[in-house]
């Protein structure tokens, strides 16, 4: 690069933050100036007829995770006019999101004077030179038929400026049409799907496999009168047609319009008939791949999610490594299901089984876990539930479980397992191991298996690992010596975030990936899913806890408790956790008892003066209000509005639209 003059730069797209290298800076000739390093600061030191085009293509790069490049001249602080190349990638992050593009810039300077100082022909036939590279290689990266039309329609094509460019297929005798540019969409649609009259020149053009090239209206008149319609219609004065011949066999036409009559010389013709055939070499590679891809695509529809949501808080990766070759079918299966109350979801499991069959009932058994997780059930009941839909099957397959509810806002972790493996846990320090969790039967065993919801936390920048079995167990290893070779691989060292342009848990990921696939003879799947906690905004725990308690869930209330004592903790108000924790138990229970719907709980903390308030409500639709009562020494029951009102600095009911609200504060 710098025998070269060239020099790299590296956008944040979410930001909006521009950084160049010192070459890349006096290129663009900010060296020494200042600069705010956003897009619209970069954009403003283009010359104003290149700034749209390359504020164009950049934005199709970003919506379409491509690449772009752009010719652009740019006016340094001395009025000097200096011209610019770049080429950038734009690169995903693990949710498949746009999130920063990389590349290169190098002075083009002297191809600005060259062309200036050059004879106009010598710089056209250059220029067309360099035209079939750049198409060659835009379309060899062209991976579907769309990217194909879409590479065709926006070529520049040099020294011949068409009106209209149209790329169709060939099928059944019918015009298809893929792409089309300088055409009304009325047009378009007339001339799409329609029979290919063999009078006509796109019809001649296939059947002698050369192209066929009209330079007047009268021509073609005079050459195909019976298509004469459909030249009269579209509005243009002169025709190229393009054969597209793919192995011998033709499979579309390139049709190249011109508004006026036009007479193309050799040079023209050559260059034509050259795209033609590069877009029937990429035409017919992109077919094949659409096809293969649709395959895999209807397989995959069964086996696994295509994407993992993104779930603010957290940063999350999955991997997939099949046995063999083939279809790759199996019943390995992972999944990140984004919970009410801003919890998420992690499911990792593995059907019994590596045929079409586990396949299908893992997709049936994914589906029906992610349905009963996004209701909002708690992390045993989402287990159970599960476990009797697969015996209701009756498929005679079991599946091995785990399944995890991450509260995002405390990075507190409830686990539940049947059957499958323990998650590992890296540490803030670098170190990693397994985390014990209460284990039940496999799901499908037994029905009425109730399962132990097993409690963790995870600290800042903790990472935790769900995976199956094909990760830590072959022929020719153990569990505990898989465990160990996984914890080791783990425990080396990874970067931090931001220390690294790429996401460091896909780093980590793709480390324990490369490992296992490296390991001999693998007879099974392999399924992998990491979560980690990034910690609250800002390093500080949301000021906010809202939760939804089901009608009479008495245990979520013991769920709700020790959430509520993480947050006044994290808060830096444990004082108060004593108090509030009764006082919000009261409430809650009172809420669900009494009344036929759900509560919703909610507790906030307010800084005031430099002092904490802290104010929790419990809402319900009840339009019952609660009652003080006097309960004698032998009650069981009745004391809740007394404690309330004893230990709180303020309380009381508040009516709603529907129902009621109750509330009471506490002060550090």
């Amino acid at each position: 690069m710098a025998a070269n003059g060239i020099g790299s730069f590296d956008w944040d797209i979410r930001r909006d933050t521009l950084v160049g290298d010192r070459r890349a800076c006096t290129i663009l000739g900010l060296a020494g100036q200042s600069f705010d390093r956003t897009s619209g600061s970069f954009l403003a030191l283009l010359h104003p007829e290149d700034a749209p085009v390359v504020r164009r293509r950049v934005e199709r790069a970003v919506a379409e995770l491509g690449q772009c490049g752009a010719y652009y001249r740019t006016v340094f602080p001395n009025g000097e006019l200096h011209a610019v190349r770049f080429r950038g990638r734009v690169l995903a992050d693990a949710f498949g999101r746009p999130s920063r593009m990389v590349g290169f810039v190098w002075d083009a300077t002297v191809e600005l004077h060259k062309r200036e100082r050059a004879d106009e022909l010598a710089v056209l036939r250059e220029e067309r030179s360099r035209f079939i590279k750049e198409a060659a290689r835009a379309l060899s990266e062209a991976v579907t038929v769309r990217d194909v039309a879409r590479v065709f329609t926006e070529l520049p094509l040099p020294g011949l400026g068409p009106d209209g460019l149209a790329l169709a297929s060939l099928e059944g005798g019918r015009i298809a049409l893929l792409g089309s540019s300088g055409y009304r969409s009325t047009l378009s649609d007339q001339f799409d799907r329609i029979p290919l009259a063999p009078t006509h020149p796109a019809a001649e053009a296939v059947r002698q496999r050369a192209p066929i090239f009209v330079s007047s209206r009268e021509e073609y008149r005079e050459r195909y009168p019976d298509a004469w319609d459909w030249a009269e219609n579209s509005g243009r004065s002169s025709w190229a047609f393009l054969p597209l011949v793919a192995s011998g066999r033709p499979t579309g036409v390139c049709v190249v319009s011109f508004d006026a009559d036009r007479e193309l010389d050799a040079d023209e013709r050559t260059l034509l008939s050259t795209l033609g055939g590069l877009v029937a070499q990429s035409l017919a590679r992109a077919r094949l791949h659409d096809a293969e891809h649709e395959l895999a695509a209807g397989l995959q529809r069964v086996m696994l999610p295509r994407t993992v949501p993104a779930v603010p808080g957290v940063t999350t990766a999955v991997r997939y490594l099949a046995a063999g070759s083939g279809l790759q079918i199996g019943g390995d299966w992972y999944d990140v299901v984004p919970l009410p109350g801003g919890h998420v979801g992690l499911v990792i499991g593995d059907v019994q089984g590596h045929d079409v069959h586990a396949a299908g009932i893992m997709g049936q058994l994914r589906i029906a876990l992610r349905a009963y997780a996004a209701e909002g059930h708690p992390p045993a009941a989402v287990m159970a539930r599960a476990s009797r839909f697969l015996a209701d099957l009756d498929t005679d397959h079991f599946a091995t479980c785990t399944y995890a509810e991450v509260n995002v806002d405390y990075g507190v972790v409830y686990a539940v397992r049947a059957g499958h493996l323990d998650p590992v846990v890296r540490r803030a320090d670098g170190t990693a191991h397994p985390v014990p969790v209460a284990g039940g039967l496999p799901l499908g065993v037994a029905p009425d298996e109730e399962y132990r919801v097993t409690r963790f936390s995870l600290d800042p920048g903790e990472t935790v690992l769900l995976f199956t079995d094909g990760l830590v167990e072959a022929r020719d290893m153990d569990l505990d010596t898989g465990f160990g070779r996984l914890c080791e691989t783990v425990s080396e060292h990874l970067a931090a975030v931001g220390e690294s342009p790429r996401e460091p848990l896909e780093e980590l990921a793709d480390r324990i990936a490369s490992q296992a696939a490296d390991t001999s003879e693998r007879e099974d799947d392999i399924a992998l899913l990491l979560l980690r906690w990034d910690g609250p905004a800002g390093g500080r725990a949301a000021q906010q806890l809202r939760r939804r308690i089901g009608q009479a869930d008495l245990a979520r209330i013991s769920e709700l408790r020790a959430e509520l004592r993480d947050a006044l903790r994290r808060w830096g108000v444990p004082e108060l956790i004593d108090t509030a924790e009764l006082l919000s138990s009261e409430l809650v229970t009172n809420a669900i008892r009494h009344t036929d719907r759900d509560a919703m709980f909610t507790a906030r903390l307010y800084q005031e003066s430099g002092r904490a308030r802290l104010r929790v409500e419990v809402e319900d639709e009840s339009d019952l209000w609660p009652t003080r009562r006097t309960p004698g020494e032998q009650a069981s029951s009745g004391r809740g509005l007394m404690l309330v009102e004893g230990l709180a600095d303020a309380w009381g009911v508040e009516p709603r639209g529907s129902g009621k609200r109750m509330w009471f504060e506490l002060s550090s």
